[in-house]
C-alpha cells in the first residue's frame, strides 16, 4: 500500500503546501510508501519535495489517495477517475463574492471551484477537514462520508531559526509600538478594518505606533492600491508599512518585533497566522468569524464586529493590562499544546488509520 497526495498547486510559504509536506513526513514516520504530486510545482521548494502529476502511478485498490481541496482547477473533476481510496482534505474555498471588483479570475476560480466540490462529493468515502468550520462548510457542499477533523499540520519547531537581523536592525528598540497582521492582501483579509483600527488607536491611545501588513499581494494588487489610497487619505501613510511577499526569515523578524496581532478578517478556513503569533507570545485580537474562533480559543479577544473604536480599545488593553496578558498567556498555551506537532501528527494518523484499516 501506499499513500499519495495530490493537489493542483504546491506553492512555497502556503499553508496548504505546507500542510501536504507535512503530511508526507508524518506518513513517512509511519513507514508507509509517500509521496506528494501537483500540476504546478513552484521551483523553490524543496528538490524532490513533490513530482509533476504526469509522474504519478497508477493506485491500487489498496492505495490511499488524500486530495486536498482548496480552489476551482478541472483536476478536480479529474480526481474521481483515478484509483485508490480517495480521501478529501478540506482547506476550504473562499466566496467569490470577496473578489469582485478587484480580480475576476479569482471570482470564477472561486466558483468552479465551490460548484466542482459538489460534484465529486459522491467520491470520497472519507473526509478530514482542517478545522469544524471547513467541516461545516463541506457538508453544505454535500459531502456525506464520514468528517473528521485535524487541524493543519504545523512543524513550530521551524520558527526557532534566526530572524531576518537587518528588519530588526531597522525597528527594533525604538520606542514605537507594533501592531501586526500577517496573510495575503485580500479582501476577504479585511486588511482596511484592521487599517481603520489601527488609525483609531494611534489617534486616542498611542500616537506612537506603526503597522505592519506582512502578505503578498499577487493577483490582488487594485485591492492593494486601494489599501494604499485609503491609508494616505487617512494621513497614516508614514505608520502603515506594507513589506509585500517577504522571505520566511523576514517573517519571523516581524512576529519578532509585534507588540500585539490584529485579525479582522472574515473569511478563514483555519488562520495559521493566529497560531504563528501564540507561537511567539503575542497577544491577540480578532474579529469573531469563521474558523478564527474555533483555532484562537481564548487565547485572544474576539471582537463581535469590526467597529474600529472597540478594536482599538480592546488593543490598547492588551497592550496596558498586564493581568490580562498574564491571563491570555495561560490560555495560549493551552492552545498551542492542541496544535503541537506530536499531537496534530498522532490525530492525523488516527484519522488515516480510519480508512488504512478500513
Amino acid at each position: 500500500m501506499k499513500i499519495i497526495q495530490l493537489l493542483p498547486t504546491m506553492s512555497f510559504g502556503d499553508a496548504v503546501s505546507n500542510d501536504t509536506l507535512a503530511i508526507r513526513q508524518m506518513i513517512r514516520e509511519m513507514g508507509i510508501e509517500t509521496e506528494n504530486y501537483a500540476e504546478n510545482i513552484d521551483d523553490r521548494l524543496p528538490a524532490g519535495s513533490v513530482k509533476p502529476m504526469r509522474e504519478m502511478p497508477e493506485l491500487e485498490d489498496e492505495d490511499l489517495l488524500i486530495y486536498h481541496g482548496s480552489t476551482g482547477d478541472p483536476l478536480n473533476m479529474w480526481v474521481p477517475r483515478l484509483g485508490g481510496r480517495k480521501v478529501m482534505r478540506y482547506h476550504n474555498i473562499t466566496p467569490p463574492e470577496f473578489f469582485r471588483g478587484y480580480n475576476e479570475q479569482a471570482v470564477a476560480r472561486a466558483m468552479s471551484g465551490l460548484q466542482e466540490m459538489q460534484l465529486i462529493a459522491r467520491a470520497f468515502p472519507y473526509g478530514i477537514a482542517d478545522s469544524d468550520f471547513n467541516r461545516q462548510d463541506m457538508r453544505r457542499l454535500g459531502f456525506k462520508c464520514p468528517i473528521d477533523v485535524c487541524p493543519i499540520v504545523i512543524p513550530l519547531e521551524d520558527y526557532d531559526r534566526e530572524p531576518d537581523k537587518d528588519v530588526l536592525k531597522k525597528y527594533q528598540g525604538d520606542g514605537i509600538t507594533n501592531l501586526l497582521f500577517v496573510g495575503r492582501i485580500a479582501p476577504n483579509k479585511k486588511q482596511e478594518n484592521v487599517i481603520r483600527a489601527f488609525r483609531y488607536y494611534r489617534k486616542y491611545y498611542n500616537p506612537k505606533s506603526r503597522l505592519f501588513l506582512v502578505g503578498s499581494s499577487t493577483g490582488m494588487e487594485s485591492y492593494l492600491g486601494r489599501l494604499q489610497g485609503y491609508v494616505k487619505a487617512l494621513g497614516i501613510e508614514d505608520s502603515v508599512i506594507f513589506p509585500g511577499q517577504i522571505s520566511f526569515r523576514a517573517i519571523l523578524a516581524y512576529y519578532r518585533l509585534a507588540d500585539v496581532f490584529v485579525c479582522m478578517s472574515e473569511h478563514e478556513g483555519f488562520c495559521v497566522p493566529i497560531i504563528e503569533a501564540m507561537y511567539f507570545g503575542k497577544p491577540i485580537v480578532a474579529l469573531r468569524a469563521a474558523a478564527v474562533p474555533g483555532t484562537m480559543g481564548g487565547a485572544g479577544l474576539l471582537l463581535e464586529d469590526s467597529d474600529p473604536a472597540v478594536a482599538a480599545a480592546a488593543i490598547d488593553r492588551v497592550v496596558r493590562d498586564e493581568r490580562l496578558r498574564d491571563a491570555l498567556k495561560i490560555e495560549r498555551e493551552k492552545q498551542l499544546k492542541k496544535f503541537s506537532y506530536e499531537v496534530v501528527s498522532e490525530r492525523m494518523k488516527k484519522c488515516l488509520g480510519k480508512i488504512i484499516g478500513g
